[in-house]
């Protein structure tokens, strides 16, 4: 096979990263120096679990095949998952979108399949990584990313770290007791936040004051247009999200509060929740857009990746950094 070129500023290697959703499973190959050399999108199988794990292989291998990369030069393959990975039994949970992870040692099925070290992150702690290498929180040692989509959730860095929690589930904001009734067992599945500010629940509220189910990007063009009931629906989704970022604001004290997601990353909604959150709070963190879009968690994949296998070499290095320097004391003995 044809070998890609390696860059000649650091050693041959490269690294891949997943970003694995409920609809789409998005994946990259990187060399060390972070140049992308071959990406792809595909739908996520639906029968989650060990198909999803097969798909990520096969999909992986692909991409080698496309750029040019000997499959055994790939060191360290980073996933974001939505959910909770427990770093204990590589199992996710919390992860109602992609079904039978919780069941799945997701982690060991990975790397039996990869041959090599797999990591798994959240998929927004991921988009957080992202925005912390190329995007929004470039600028920011403290920032939260807050994606809204299918559903909400936050990646939170604090003195320029990922912060995870004692199990991981750090940011796992669709639980906060908001927007729904957090008592009732309906709401408890995807948390009571989610079901007032997920992409359903914004079409939803369109579709109960006119009667016309329509998607999410529609609400957002006819509001574009001048339909005063989408500008509604949007401004209460925009207050929703206000409420949020109050309470985070409390309690972690950002900088910066980035928005992404396919409804968060939207331009129309970020001076409304300013707008509420102005009229929430005095106490104003800097409220801005994603720059990075869709792709935020795949670069996060990437950016993780290249950290553990910076890490590993340098792990590896040591040994014979600490042999070469008996031998240089050695010889410097010998010659006086």
């Amino acid at each position: 096979m044809a070998r890609h070129p390696q860059s000649p500023s650091g050693p041959a290697g490269y690294v891949a990263g997943v970003d694995l959703g409920g609809t789409k499973v998005r994946a990259a190959l990187a060399d060390l120096a972070g140049h992308i050399v071959a990406e792809d999108v595909l739908a996520t199988d639906p029968r989650g679990g060990v198909a999803v794990a097969a798909q990520i292989d096969t999909l992986l291998r692909r991409l080698a095949v496309r750029g040019g990369v000997d499959w055994s030069d790939v060191r360290m393959t980073a996933v974001g998952l939505p959910g909770a990975p427990d770093p204990a039994t590589g199992t996710v949970d919390l992860s109602p979108n992609v079904s039978d992870l919780g069941a799945l040692d997701v982690r060991t099925e990975l790397t039996r399949r990869l041959g090599h070290p797999v990591v798994l992150d959240n998929d927004v702690n991921m988009a957080a990584a992202g925005e912390r290498w190329l995007g929004s929180g470039r600028t920011h040692r403290h920032f939260v990313f807050v994606a809204v989509g299918t559903g909400i959730g936050m990646g939170i860095v604090l003195d320029g770290e990922l912060v995870r929690g004692a199990r991981g589930a750090a940011g796992e904001i669709s639980y906060l007791p908001l927007g729904t009734d957090p008592f009732d067992p309906a709401n408890q599945v995807r948390g009571a936040l989610e079901e007032a500010v997920a992409g359903s629940a914004l079409s939803g509220r369109y579709q109960a004051a006119t009667g016309e189910q329509v998607s999410v990007p529609v609400v957002f063009d006819r509001a574009a247009a001048g339909d005063q009931t989408a500008r509604a629906a949007i401004d209460e989704e925009a207050r929703l999200i206000a409420l949020a970022v109050v309470a985070i604001t409390a309690v972690l004290d950002p900088e910066a509060v980035v928005l992404g997601g396919g409804i968060g990353a939207r331009v129309e909604l970020v001076e409304p929740v300013r707008r509420w959150v102005a009229a929430l709070s005095a106490d104003l963190p800097l409220i801005k857009t994603s720059q990075l879009g869709d792709r935020a968690g795949l670069l996060g994949a990437i950016a993780v990746a290249r950290q553990q296998a910076g890490a590993q070499l340098d792990s590896a290095a040591r040994p014979v950094a600490a042999q070469l320097g008996r031998n240089t004391s050695y010889q410097s003995a010998e010659g006086r």
